[in-house]
């Protein structure tokens, strides 16, 4: 069975290989254009953000009506984009 195990590992391993070998590096020539707002931006933004609002809803037991508000307007906002 370890061998199974460090077959199909390897196998990945190559499968992955093969498809970075095709699609190398960013889709961006030089730098990220201005003005794109890319996952690590979005990330460093919306993570804090979203931490201090929850541990302010957990502090104020109000973390589940949080939960359901975030949960209604990103619904409402992907609802409004299609």
């Amino acid at each position: 069975m370890p061998l199974l195990h460090y077959l199909q590992a390897l196998w990945l391993k190559l499968s992955f290989k093969v498809r970075d070998d095709l699609m190398p590096g960013s889709p961006y020539f030089d730098e990220v254009p201005r003005g794109i707002l890319t996952w690590p931006k979005l990330l460093k933004y919306a993570l804090p953000v979203t931490a201090v609002v929850m541990v302010i809803g957990w502090q104020n037991d109000i973390l589940v009506e949080l939960i359901l508000v975030l949960t209604c307007t990103l619904f409402i906002s992907a609802a409004l984009r299609k």
